[in-house]
């Protein structure tokens, strides 16, 4: 997994509240476990309207998204994560998440910022008016800045450390492999020992 220390990137103003999964990829593109090829869904039946965001040539490119609350909400498909990032997203902002998105971005390298819902209005405002207006998202000192806005936000400290050394759950776990391996070692013996009543 790709480390996750400072991102700064344009942004896309996603201007809706409650988009469930199905609505960042609907059901009928998930139909391989790979996690690679789902750009082209990401949003795809909002992305026939000629006017949406993601279809404005000013926003191509971007890397951050921000939307409204209750982003993510609805079922545990973690296509919705990887969908975000084939596309090229590397953090989401947003005033509240669906428990589980927020869970599946944080251990696939998609950051899921959280701050309120009068900084996201604002955030809008600033990359609508000037779409080449940089956001930092800087997850060492948890701060996300763009133009006058500097808010600071909370990640899980052991999710945070896993993003910004670049490890998924299994990565981390092999840290201690050795650990591990010595525990089993003078584990096992005593499986082998069988008791008489």
């Amino acid at each position: 997994m790709e480390k996750f220390t400072v991102h700064r990137g344009t942004a896309v103003p996603l201007r809706r509240s409650d988009v469930d999964t199905d609505q960042i990829i609907p059901v009928r593109f998930v139909n391989h476990s790979e996690r690679t090829g789902h750009a082209d869904s990401l949003f795809a039946d909002w992305r026939t309207d000629p006017e949406f965001v993601l279809n404005q040539p000013a926003h191509q490119g971007a890397s951050v998204l921000i939307a409204g609350t209750d982003f993510g909400t609805g079922s545990s498909r973690e296509y919705a994560v990887w969908a975000l990032l084939n596309y090229g997203f590397r953090a989401v902002v947003a005033p509240r998440f669906g428990d589980i998105f927020h869970g599946n971005a944080l251990m696939n390298g998609l950051l899921p910022v959280t701050v309120a819902e009068e900084v996201v209005e604002e955030l809008w405002d600033l990359v609508t008016g000037d779409p080449t207006r940089e956001v930092t998202v800087d997850l060492v000192t948890s701060t996300l800045n763009c133009g006058p806005v500097d808010v600071s936000f909370q990640v899980e400290e052991g999710a945070r450390l896993r993003l910004l050394n670049g490890l998924d759950l299994i990565g981390d776990t092999l840290q201690y492999e050795e650990e591990i391996a010595a525990y089993e070692r003078t584990r096992r013996p005593m499986l082998s020992v069988t008791t008489t009543s």
